[in-house]
């Protein structure tokens, strides 16, 4: 476990600016987070330039699997693991949560409570409307936890479940619905091209009361092995959720349900790459929602890799923010661009809530060929401007130092209280 005394040393510290010169305009009250392996570091945000301001770096126990805001902004919540691709890429055998207090004049973070263990490496974590709970998934065994958060934001007790739950293969995100009384669980099973044995994939729903759950329904076309679902997100206003389908490079979208927590079938079903008939292996990353509901983001990912001259260089495929236009009246995504990722594998980003940047995040650099030679993309933060058409133009993109044993593996944007 960190103690107080390295978190507030570390805190009190500015790294190194990276290669690329950080902005220094003032702070807004938007803030960036980036986890390179275990440690967070914490950039305000400049919409109107979009840019960021490096401010510090705090280290949690392992390697940063992915965090939560509770809702009075006053705290984050952050699981982290010794396993998975992020740290050995084995199972770990070191597996926790923290919470931090957020400063709320300028999102600078320190250590609240004490370090909860968890059972195997989380992949997802969030906490529900209510701010009393912090539900993590896990996805090997696919299973999830849910954890009390005490009146003063410190992370309590597990709550037991007694029902035999469903958590189906591979979990890769869960949420609570917006009206807190049912829980989703995202369950990718495992059926890309060259997964063997190959697993369904699923969204399974719970009701939710009092931390709670019993199960309701399974959501999948099928037997579930065409169908590899990785993370949704809700309409602020109306009742539809947007999932990305991370194996076969679709976008479902489903209306919510009180009985099963989504419809049995889709409303729609649409590619996201730009040339779906590419042989090339691709995947589907995560997605997010537009603030005022017009708009649907999610990434195109590709990095695998292929043999050049003795030596590994990317294999090919599209990297790249791909936007659809909501219909206001049916829900219906529209693909209406396929933005230049700008870096390799960009597995987690975020929207300000005003609707006019979105800043992503690159996992690692990969060699990339040009002609004879092999050049290094680096890994990085990418960052762009938001048209009032939904549309994005490339802004700026700032290296980040991160390697394959040590990841950026969760970025997200908050608001301060």
């Amino acid at each position: 476990m960190v103690n107080r005394r390295t978190f507030t040393a570390l805190l009190a510290g500015t790294l190194a600016a990276p290669k690329a010169a950080f902005a220094q305009n003032s702070m807004t009250r938007n803030v960036f987070y980036s986890a390179v392996g275990s440690e967070l570091t914490l950039y305000s945000v400049d919409v109107d330039n979009a840019a960021l301001v490096r401010q510090g770096t705090v280290s949690t126990p392992t390697g940063i699997q992915y965090a939560w805001p509770h809702p009075s902004k006053r705290y984050l919540y952050v699981v982290s693991s010794n396993g998975g691709p992020a740290s050995s890429g084995g199972p770990g055998d070191k597996h926790v949560a923290n919470a931090f207090k957020i400063d709320p004049a300028t999102g600078a973070l320190t250590p609240h409570g004490g370090t909860v263990t968890l059972p195997s490496r989380p992949i997802h974590t969030s906490v529900d409307r209510s701010g009393q709970y912090l539900l993590t998934a896990y996805n090997d065994p696919s299973s999830l936890t849910v954890h009390r958060i005490n009146a003063d934001g410190t992370l309590g007790e597990r709550v037991n479940q007694p029902n035999a739950l469903d958590t189906g293969k591979f979990a890769h995100q869960i949420l609570v619905t917006p009206d807190n009384t049912q829980v989703i669980l995202v369950t990718r099973g495992n059926n890309a091209p060259t997964d063997n044995p190959v697993d369904p994939g699923s969204i399974k729903t719970f009701s939710f009361k009092d931390g709670v759950l019993t199960n309701l329904a399974a959501i999948q076309p099928g037997d579930g092995t065409q169908f590899g679902p990785r993370h949704l997100d809700f309409h602020p206003t109306k009742p539809w959720v947007y999932v990305s389908i991370e194996s076969q490079n679709k976008l479902y979208v489903y209306k919510r349900d009180a009985a099963t927590g989504l419809s049995r079938e889709p409303l729609f079903i649409k590619d996201t790459l730009s040339d779906p008939t590419s042989k090339l292996r691709q995947a589907a990353g995560p997605i997010h929602v537009s603030p005022d509901g017009r708009f649907v983001y999610l990434t195109n990912r590709a990095w695998w890799l292929t043999d050049f001259e003795g030596k590994k260089v990317f294999a090919g495929g599209e990297n790249s923010m791909a936007v659809f236009a909501i219909d206001q009246a049916t829900g219906e995504p529209t693909l209406i661009q396929n933005a230049d990722g700008h870096a390799n594998y960009l597995r987690t980003f975020g929207i300000d809530p005003s609707g006019r940047i979105l800043v992503a995040a690159s996992v690692w650099p990969i060699p990339m060929r040009e002609g004879k030679d092999i050049t290094m993309l680096p890994a990085a933060i990418v960052m762009y401007r938001i048209g009032g058409d939904g549309k994005l133009a490339f802004a700026r993109k700032y290296d980040i130092d991160a390697t394959a044993q040590k990841q950026q593996f969760w970025a997200g944007m908050f608001t301060l209280a």
